[in-house]
């Protein structure tokens, strides 16, 4: 086969065993790999209404058929599986090293079942699979497990491991691969840590083959040119990282500030790319095949690693109130050594905060030495390491995401989440498309399943009015529908900045063999994205869940560039729903379904 590799690794966590199974490749070309394949098995293989972390739900670790070739940022993974935080289908994204790794070792999937009886780690060296105690790095850091394992690994072997968040069932917990780089969202490291299992060492000594060799080389050769012409992927990524939209955001007025309760942040300055990069960085970071770079390795004091980007710069900055780059630095630092998603723990420090700014946390709850207070930096590192580990009242609770601490302090209206997933670094009241794709993203608040910010923020492909109403519930459905299919390719989605459906096509179509047309690139993710809205109302996830907070609904942006303006979702979804080809309350058509072979 060209692209895959042909192979599925089935491990049974509760016996120890495993064997390789075929890939069927007609499934696989009708939902590409990564999310979409991963998906199409969950669906077959996995009860919807299962508890997330019920033996019975499985782990899919899914590359896609460009994963580990030479197109341009090709070394996604996804992690597919019931998400304990929003009960959705979770599919969480990484990049790195560690899934082109995997396809070298001979595998397109990891089907891990069951539950292990005791902690282990499962090392995979091309056709041998061992299953071994994990006693020794449990309990570990990422960057501890990281670096014993790879001492009893083949040389230049790639590690996927759970901080302590995950053993402790964190349900906004990361998977973690190469150290610093995370399938972050969704609680995927939770799952993961209910099955007992610490890391998976990989080493691979074999590459895809290419079905058009020749081909792929001009292709790759066109892309590669489009993302250096590009100048969010030739010039803003390489030079300031993801954190070169602090300023582009905090003056469009959308930076939401103290938990989305205002939306410009007047020390935005001082957590900016920019300011990241004159005082902080000390080298650029690239994933496997990558021409961006967009990766930041920093240093604060005595803390250096990957890190921070923009969403988390964001969470832990603005969102809190925070202005200080070094605490923000070390907050992500903890994420990354704890192994949980920057975005959802910032956001749920924030909302910790507004909570005892209503006086719903009292200063007796609150542990010895620590506030609560807006801007508190030093308190926020440390209220990050406490949430990973679980150590008091408030951090137990806050390591349950945002919506389930405020919900237990009698306030869920303060939890800034969609479907309970926190959302991230945009406030919707000023960007309405990313408003609506908020709202109907398969797996809660979600900024990267059809970032709207391109076109509505960076005029990219095309500048739309970001007020405007009209034509945006076809726009989310086309970035959603493209989003699907470039996370099941393996591919980073920041290319799409520069690449269009076309040359995504051309890329799939030379190296596996195909010969995929735009409109059957776009088929595919739609088919997709159909498929986790079906398993998602079968896992009893409501259409009434395609909303937004209260607060962005109907408390206008008090002030800054877009005062005045809530998201207006009620007028954008029936729409949404319409092109879509569901009914008037979100249903799919039986006849939707069928056209798309669901």
């Amino acid at each position: 086969m060209h692209g895959y590799r042909g192979k599925i690794l089935r491990i049974n966590l509760s016996d120890h065993t495993f064997r390789t199974e075929p890939l069927d490749k007609e499934k696989a070309l009708r939902y590409i790999g990564g999310r979409g394949l991963g998906s199409k098995i969950m669906s077959e293989e996995v009860d919807p209404k299962v508890g997330a972390f019920d033996p019975e739900n499985k782990v899919i670790i899914a590359t896609g058929p460009l994963t580990g070739t030479p197109t341009p940022a090709g070394g996604r993974y996804m992690v597919v599986t019931k998400s304990p935080l929003t009960g959705t289908i979770a599919s969480s994204n990484s990049g790195g090293f560690w899934g082109s790794e995997l396809k070298f070792a001979g595998y397109d999937l990891l089907i891990l079942e069951g539950k292990s009886p005791k902690p282990v780690n499962i090392f995979i060296h091309d056709d041998e699979v061992t299953i071994r105690d994990a006693g020794h790095v449990w309990g570990k850091t990422t960057t501890e497990t990281t670096e014993a394992l790879v001492k009893e690994a083949p040389d230049k072997a790639k590690v996927l491991c759970i901080g302590p968040a995950g053993e402790k069932l964190s349900k906004i917990a990361a998977v973690m691969n190469d150290i610093n780089r995370a399938a972050g969202r969704s609680g995927v490291g939770a799952v993961v840590g209910s099955k007992n299992l610490k890391a998976i060492v990989v080493k691979g000594s074999s590459k895809p083959e290419i079905a058009q060799a020749e081909k792929l080389k001009e292709v790759v050769k066109q892309s590669r040119l489009k993302l250096k012409e590009n100048g969010v992927t030739g010039q803003g990524l390489p030079t300031y990282g993801t954190a070169v939209l602090v300023n582009i955001i905090n003056e469009s007025g959308v930076f939401p500030t103290n938990n989305f309760q205002t939306t410009y942040f007047d020390k935005a300055e001082n957590i900016s790319g920019e300011h990241l990069a004159e005082n902080f960085l000390i080298k650029r970071e690239s994933c496997f095949a990558c021409p961006i770079a967009c990766g930041r390795y920093t240093k604060a004091d005595d803390i250096e690693g990957g890190g921070p980007e923009y969403e988390t710069i964001w969470a832990f900055g603005a969102a809190c109130g925070v202005d200080d780059m070094k605490s923000v630095i070390k907050a992500n630092y903890w994420c990354n050594e704890m192994g949980m998603d920057t975005i959802s723990a910032g956001v749920t420090i924030a909302a910790a905060m507004e909570l005892y700014q209503r006086g719903k946390i009292k200063d007796e709850e609150i542990d010895e030495g620590l506030s609560l207070k807006w801007g508190d930096a030093a308190s926020m590192v440390e209220w990050t390491r406490k949430m990973g580990l679980r150590d008091g009242m408030v951090a137990d609770r806050m390591a349950e995401g945002s919506y389930r601490l405020a919900e237990s302090f009698g306030m869920p209206e303060v939890a800034m989440a969609v479907k309970k997933q926190e959302l991230p670094a945009y406030d919707p009241r000023g960007i309405r498309g990313q408003g609506l794709q908020y709202a109907t993203s398969n797996r809660g608040g979600c900024h990267v399943r059809g970032y709207m910010i391109s076109p509505e923020i960076l005029g990219l492909p095309e500048k739309l009015d970001r007020f405007a109403i009209d034509g945006k519930a076809e726009w989310v459905k086309i970035f959603q529908d493209l989003t699907a299919y470039i996370d099941s390719t393996g591919l980073c989605l920041f290319t799409s900045f520069a690449i269009d459906v076309k040359g995504y096509a051309d890329l799939l179509n030379a190296v596996v063999g195909t010969s995929f047309t735009d409109a059957e690139v776009l088929e595919s993710g739609d088919r997709i994205w159909n498929l986790e809205r079906d398993y998602n109302l079968k896992a009893g996830i409501d259409p009434s869940q395609d909303t937004l907070p209260k607060r962005l609904l109907k408390d206008p942006i008090p002030d800054g560039p877009s005062k005045g303006n809530v998201t207006r979702l009620e007028e954008m979804l029936p729409k949404y729903y319409e092109i879509r080809g569901w009914t008037e309350k979100g249903i799919p058509r039986a006849e939707t379904l069928e056209k798309l072979g669901i």
